[in-house]
């Protein structure tokens, strides 16, 4: 655990209040275009969440305030990008990153509604994606149902595994060496699960790309 994120794991641990509403915003933040890229939203989350094993926090209102965060961040970016149309796209300060909004468009423009969904799970397009959905004219009806599926099932996924950390931390504590083959096979399953999300995108590519689709 880095300094920085150690420190403030300590601060809320002493004010557990602050910490629903730090999640809430490193949910938010990671949403607004341009800035969600470099704030660790889900590195925050991950750690105050293993607050919750010591019982000074809880497990409902931590996975609310993450969806909240994350589902009014998603729908400010794309209601920017709605009511602005593409000039969004090349005004300060996503201007200043046309590599990125070019790599958002493709990827929108290659998966559509399933893009909307992946990127809550893709740090570096993650908060480009509602702001380009917004711009290109996707429906609000189409884009929000996705979003929110998306955001209900990356919830669990960031605050789950760091409750599930501090419980094995505070279980084992310093006899956590003791229980390196379960963690072996948990870091496995993980990359399991991580291989198979790019076999299917990659699949997905090729498919595209056999049908003529870009």
């Amino acid at each position: 655990m880095t300094s920085p994120l150690y420190s403030l794991v300590a601060l809320v641990s002493a004010h557990p209040a602050w910490a629903y509403v730090t999640v809430f915003l490193a949910a938010l933040l990671e949403a607004v275009p341009v800035a969600g890229s470099f704030i660790p939203g889900s590195t925050v989350i991950l750690g105050l969440s293993a607050v919750i094993a010591t019982g000074g926090l809880q497990l409902p209102p931590m996975l609310g305030c993450a969806f909240a965060g994350a589902v009014i961040g998603d729908g400010a970016a794309f209601w920017l990008g709605h009511r602005s149309k593409r000039r969004i796209l090349q005004t300060w300060p996503l201007a200043n990153y046309p590599t990125v909004i070019l790599r958002s468009e493709e990827f929108f423009a290659r998966r559509g509604l399933l893009a909307v969904f992946l990127a809550r799970f893709v740090p570096p397009v993650r908060a480009f994606v509602p702001v380009t959905a917004g711009a290109l004219g996707m429906p609000p009806r189409r884009f929000f149902p996705v979003n929110i599926a998306a955001v209900a099932l990356w919830a669990p996924l960031h605050v789950v595994p760091g409750l599930l950390a501090g419980s094995a931390l505070k279980q084992w504590g310093t006899a956590l060496h003791h229980h390196v083959a379960a963690l072996v096979l948990l870091a496995t399953a993980a990359g399991v699960v991580a291989w198979g999300i790019r076999q299917y995108l990659h699949r997905a590519d090729r498919l595209n790309d056999r049908i003529g689709i870009t």
